[in-house]
């Protein structure tokens, strides 16, 4: 026997004594090879829930849109009839909101009260004027941006678009509501 061996026997005596009586375990059934579980990209979702939550912040600033540009949204499952009918201006607006002058923190609440109100009224269609914007200068229409991204996140709105040029034209919106 060599050294080596001796050393190694040694070793396995000393780690049997320490671990005392053992007692192996007895199964007749095998477990069944399966692949391990792809790893979970912890990152890359911390990644995604901090840019849903800066979009929804107030700091968060979308791709510019221009003053003169019209807007337009349609929830899915709204038929896009609804839509067209909405730009052609065939759905009266039942209440108005003007903006003008209120900072994005008091826009945003007035326009929460205003459709609580609205909705609670059974009103399906309103006006909200933003502004165009012409006096934000370099920043474009902060109003205008902030509202288009606010109103797709509420439920209770099924459509928006820019309004008619006599109602409004690009600083006001036609909003549709949904019924209660």
């Amino acid at each position: 026997m060599s050294a080596s061996d001796e050393h190694t026997d040694g070793a396995s005596r000393e780690f049997r004594q320490a671990i005392g009586e053992i007692e192996p375990i007895r199964s007749d059934t095998v477990e069944p090879w399966r692949p391990p579980r792809p790893p979970i990209p912890l990152q890359s979702l911390a990644d995604d829930k901090q840019v849903l939550r800066d979009m929804v912040s107030d700091y968060f600033e979308p791709a510019d849109i221009e003053t003169g540009e019209h807007l337009s949204y349609c929830r899915d499952g709204v038929q896009t009839g609804v839509l067209r009918k909405l730009r052609r201006g065939q759905y009266p607006p039942g209440a108005q909101l003007d903006l003008h002058g209120l900072y994005w923190a008091e826009a945003r609440e007035s326009v929460h009260l205003f459709l609580q109100m609205v909705r609670r009224e059974r009103v399906h269609c309103v006006r909200i004027v933003h502004g165009k914007g012409n006096r934000s200068h370099h920043r474009g229409p902060v109003l205008k941006q902030k509202l288009n991204r606010y109103l797709r996140l509420r439920d209770d709105v099924l459509a928006f678009c820019s309004a008619r040029a006599h109602d409004g034209g690009t600083g006001a919106l036609y909003v549709l509501l949904r019924s209660l």
